[in-house]
């Protein structure tokens, strides 16, 4: 019979309730082969079917019929897959074992052996078509309106279309585009504290409109999150901004020149052969990386100014270690003279006032150590060993009768005084029979023979400035000593000028006396005061000689007998003037005084000679962010009247010149505060001032 003429229900799977077949022997499953039927007997699906009750139906098979071969007893029972599979067998004429007969060949019996296999691959096909779909969906709707709450710089832009956003946007920022970010750094008191505009033009700072839309949301995206963002969430947007890092970066280092501070670093020196400590001192700086960010981050969108970042700069040394420094080095190197043994038979002490004044205790590779400069220790290291041989000498360059001359160098014989230096170093914290060095006496060759001046090609004035003071005693006696000091300093190849190092520390003892120091914006007396005009007119002559500017400091509020943003001043161990000669000839220094007098202002001059490279202009901006001065009261015996001055910011331009074509320029910004009106007296009280008043 064929399967499409067998009953319903032959074949297949038939539900009937009974019992667990049993052998009798406590409830085991019988096996197989005995719920199996006789295979000589008929077909049991066959006789079913053939003796079927008409009034059941055709899924409907009596027990009795059944019949016990099926393995049915009374009650209800399951007619097992085995059953079911026997029958179907019998029905087959197919041999069980034609190679032919091969159940994986049929889909229908693949389905029908294991449908519950399908179900789950079914569910997982379906939740990755879902998926896909609301994910296209999803990407459709980005792009067409704005996110859920969104907001461009505090502006309400949520759920609106792009184009409605970008207008809405366009409308409140563009009218700000030109506005200056506005910075405060501020000090102790309200007279301290640094106001500063920035243009945002000059800080490369431009807004993209089209971009601060599309990227608070109003672009296309495959990016969930920004899918769910339309419905959820909410989230502030900063304005897209261009910038060019270079022009940012030189406002900021404008920012900088105002606000920085230097870092004071520990240093032991030696006048009048005792040691002498400076104390270390923190310095303040502008955050390089933060203040970027907040120039950008206030463009726009700022209601105040911003606070200038800034961090501290210890100094590598502090004062525990100057502490330790001043024990076990600086008091033991001048606790006696050094022996100097000369060959096998010649020895001589050298004086603690020999190398006193060439040793300095200072920060090298983070720690404090002894340093001794040979050029320092040439001269008295020549006069206390004058027993030993005779002195080298170098060659010299002079101005006379307004032309370069050279003095031809000479040998010498004797100690040479950088050897002297490094052999000194490590004895000077020795005691004993250990604080002797041993050298030979030779011939000593000059360090500057008249072949290298020659081949410097110091041949002609390049640059020259002078400036004019009042009468004062302390000018003429401080300026003068530092003109002296200066006088005839010649600058090599590459070779950097400090005015620090040249001059040295200003002391009684060495040539200074007191004068007036700007010192915490006002003026005040300290020994030294007044060579910052030496330094001002210093700086101008290297200025327009083309010098390098390594470090300038202009004055803290502008004085108007200096040239306005081209001047400088100095602090011994903080603020320094240095510039490098980037030049391939020598420069000569020369500076002088004309002192003044009770009826004649006094004339401070330099001139810089070498071969003449560069032709330069000057140039400076309009003055700007123009600062207020307000009044203070000094009732201290050491007040210093003050009348007040305004402060300003300026540009100072410096272009260089070969042969009528400009090869390059520089621009540096002079940042002046406000000086006050300093008033010498104890403040007025209310009353009296409302009496005043009437």
């Amino acid at each position: 019979m064929s399967p499409d003429q067998r009953p319903d229900g032959v074949g297949d799977e038939v539900e009937v309730d009974r019992p667990a077949e049993t052998d009798g022997s406590g409830g085991d499953e019988m096996p197989d082969q005995q719920a199996a039927a006789p295979s000589d007997d008929p077909a049991p699906g066959t006789a079913a079917t053939e003796s079927a009750d008409p009034e059941l139906g055709d899924d409907e098979l009596g027990d009795d019929e059944l019949g016990p071969e099926w393995g049915v007893t009374d009650g209800p029972a399951r007619v097992s897959d085995e059953t079911t599979a026997a029958a179907a067998i019998e029905e087959d004429p197919t041999p069980a074992d034609d190679p032919d007969d091969d159940p994986a060949d049929d889909p229908v019996d693949e389905a029908e052996a294991s449908p519950g296999r399908r179900w789950p691959r079914r569910v997982l096909l379906g939740t990755l078509l879902g998926l896909g779909a609301l994910y296209l969906v999803g990407f459709a709707l980005t792009g067409t309106r704005m996110p859920a709450n969104a907001t461009v710089a505090g502006i309400d832009v949520g759920g609106m279309a792009p184009s409605q956003a970008r207008s809405v946007v366009d409308a409140e920022l563009s009218p700000r585009v030109d506005d200056p970010v506005r910075l405060v750094h501020t000090g102790e008191d309200e007279e301290s504290t640094q106001r500063f505009e920035i243009d945002p033009a000059e800080a490369g700072l431009t807004f993209d409109l089209d971009r601060t839309i599309d990227e608070a949301g109003g672009t296309r995206s495959w990016d969930p999150r920004d899918m769910l963002a339309l419905f959820f969430g909410s989230r502030d947007h900063a304005p897209a901004l261009d910038v060019d890092q270079a022009d940012l970066d030189s406002a900021v280092e404008r920012i900088g020149e105002a606000v920085d501070v230097d870092v004071v670093e520990p240093l032991i020196t030696f006048p009048d052969a005792e040691p002498q400590a400076r104390q270390p001192e923190a310095g303040l700086e502008v955050d390089r990386e933060e203040a970027p960010r907040a120039i950008r981050a206030a463009y726009l969108v700022q209601t105040e100014p911003r606070e200038v970042p800034t961090r501290v700069v210890e100094p590598t040394v502090d004062e525990d270690g100057l502490t330790e420094a001043m024990t076990t080095i600086a008091e033991p190197a001048v606790s006696g003279p050094v022996v100097i043994e000369v060959g096998d038979e010649d020895s001589v002490e050298l004086p603690v006032t020999a190398f006193a004044p060439a040793l300095t205790v200072e920060v090298r590779d983070d720690r404090m150590a002894p340093r001794i400069d040979p050029e320092t220790l040439a001269e008295p290291l020549q006069d206390s060993t004058t027993g030993i041989g005779e002195q080298a000498v170098d060659a010299t360059i002079d101005i006379v009768d307004g032309e370069p001359v050279i003095t031809p160098s000479q040998e010498g014989v004797g100690l040479q005084p950088r050897e002297m230096a490094e052999k000194l170093v490590p004895v000077l914290t020795e005691t004993g029979d250990a604080r002797s060095v041993q050298v030979d006496a030779t011939v000593v060759e000059p360090e500057f023979t008249t072949e290298d001046a020659e081949a410097l090609g110091v041949v002609e004035r390049v640059s020259e400035f002078e400036t004019y003071y009042p009468h004062a005693d302390y000018r003429n006696i401080n300026q003068g000593r530092a003109a002296e000091l200066i006088d005839g300093t010649l600058l090599k190849p590459g070779e950097t000028f400090s005015f620090n190092d040249t001059v040295g520390q200003r002391t009684e003892a060495a040539g200074f006396t007191s004068g007036a120091v700007i010192s915490g914006g006002r003026f005040r007396d300290e020994l030294g005061g007044g060579v910052s005009q030496v330094v001002t007119t210093t700086y101008n002559a290297a200025f327009f000689a083309g010098m390098d500017d390594v470090e300038h400091h202009p004055h803290a509020f502008y004085i108007d007998r200096y040239p306005v943003g081209r001047e400088a001043t100095v602090y011994f161990g903080s603020l320094d003037l240095r510039f490098r000669n980037s030049t391939d000839h020598g420069v000569l220094i020369k500076a002088s005084v004309t002192p003044s007098t009770p009826g004649t202002r006094g004339t401070m001059r330099v001139e810089m000679w070498s071969t003449k490279v560069w032709d330069i202009e000057a140039g400076a901006s309009q003055r700007r962010n123009f600062r207020n001065p307000g009044t203070r009261y000094d009732d201290s015996p050491t007040c210093t009247p003050q009348a007040p001055i305004q402060g300003f910011d300026i540009d100072i331009y410096r272009t260089f010149r070969q042969n009528g074509e400009t090869v390059k320029s520089e621009t540096v910004t002079a940042n002046y505060q406000a000086a006050d009106r300093v008033i010498c007296g104890s403040p007025p009280d209310e009353d009296d001032e409302d009496d005043e008043d009437d």
